[in-house]
C-alpha cells in the first residue's frame, strides 16, 4: 500500500508549478502519536513534518514527472532544505506550492513553500515551511543498475488523483 499525503492538486502550470492541498484532519492516527498526553501536558496532535516532507516531494515530484510526460522514474534524491516556522493542526489545510528551478536528463531541482490555512479565515493564510527538493530519474543512473520496466513510482493510485483534480495527463 502507498500512502498519499495530499488530497488534491489545485493546479498545475506544466513545467513551472504545480499547487496541492491536504486537509489535516484528527481521523489520522498518526496526528495523534505528535503529541500524546502525558503527566506534564495535554494532548498536542499535529502532523508530523517528516510528512509534509513527503507531501511537498509528492507534489512537487507529479510536477517534476508531468514536465517529462510520465516517462521517467522520478524518485526523491536529497532534501536541500525543510525548515518550518509552525506546526500543522487537525482542522487545517496546508498548502504545498511547488516551483521547477531545472529539469534535465538526469533530474529535477525544486523548491517549495508550505502554508497553513484555518477554515474559519480560509483568504489567509500563515507561512508553514520551506522544503528544497532534488529528484532522480532512476533509468538515467550512472551506476549501471536494472530497475523494473513498469513506472513504480507513478502508479494508478497518482494517475487517479491527476484524474480527480481534474488535470490532464500529459
Amino acid at each position: 500500500m502507498r500512502w498519499i499525503w495530499i488530497d488534491r492538486i489545485t493546479e498545475l502550470l506544466p513545467g513551472q508549478r504545480c499547487v496541492a492541498v491536504k486537509c489535516v484532519s484528527a481521523a489520522e492516527e498518526v496526528l495523534h502519536d505528535h503529541f500524546p498526553a502525558d503527566e506534564q501536558r495535554a494532548p498536542d496532535p499535529m502532523m508530523p513534518h517528516s510528512l509534509l516532507i513527503e507531501g511537498m516531494a509528492q507534489t512537487a515530484g507529479i510536477m517534476v514527472g508531468h514536465h517529462g510526460g510520465f516517462k521517467e522514474k522520478v524518485i526523491l534524491a536529497k532534501i536541500n532544505r525543510a525548515s518550518f516556522e509552525t506546526t500543522a493542526p487537525p482542522g487545517h489545510v496546508v498548502r504545498f506550492t511547488a516551483t521547477l528551478d531545472r529539469y534535465d536528463d538526469m533530474g529535477a531541482s525544486t523548491s517549495g513553500t508550505l502554508d497553513l490555512i484555518d477554515p474559519a479565515s480560509p483568504d489567509s493564510a500563515t507561512p508553514l515551511g520551506r522544503v528544497d527538493l532534488m529528484f532522480s530519474h532512476v533509468d538515467q543512473n550512472r551506476a549501471g543498475l536494472a530497475f523494473p520496466e513498469e513506472n513504480f513510482v507513478f502508479t494508478s493510485q497518482f494517475m487517479d488523483l491527476l484524474d480527480r483534480s481534474g488535470i490532464p495527463r500529459p
